[in-house]
């Protein structure tokens, strides 16, 4: 799995002209699922997402997580995380899960997002998404389930 997750001031997701999800303080997160992803992988992003600390203490240092200041998740599904570049112009997807199993693997990070108690909210799988953020920092991390990078 990979992940773009940026910590934001707010941010919300528009899909089909309504809003599906919006959040304020906290995490806005771009999940792709891959087509080898397993158990372990989610587990692994889910744990990663929590218990980052990328949210700063009295003295400015990077030692909270969105656990610890009670924050909100925006999750929003973006297969386009596993677009291959490196040949020509246009990307290739292949590496991206089918939306079957994509979808399956994408409501159960959420699920297991939810079981932190934190408000989690999302957009909507499969659809046109306008997102709106603003990226506190900004800080912007990447994450691949496979350690990729």
């Amino acid at each position: 799995m990979r992940a773009v997750i940026q910590r934001c001031n707010y941010g919300s997701v528009t899909s089909e002209g309504e809003v599906t999800g919006s959040v304020k303080k906290g995490l806005v997160v771009l999940l792709a699922v891959g087509k080898e992803d397993e158990n372990a992988d989610l587990e692994y992003i889910v744990s990663k997402i929590l218990n980052l600390r990328i949210f700063e203490d009295a003295a400015g240092k990077l030692n909270f997580s969105v656990q610890d200041i009670k924050g909100d998740i925006l999750v929003i599904s973006q297969f386009t995380l596993y677009g291959d570049c490196r040949k020509g112009r246009r990307p290739s997807f292949t590496d991206a899960a089918p939306p079957e199993k994509a979808n399956r693997m994408y409501e159960t990070a959420v699920l297991k997002l939810r079981e932190s108690g934190l408000c989690i909210e999302t957009g909507r799988f499969q659809t046109h998404m306008k997102v709106l953020l603003e990226n506190d920092g900004p800080v912007t991390i990447l994450l691949d389930s496979g350690r990729g990078f």
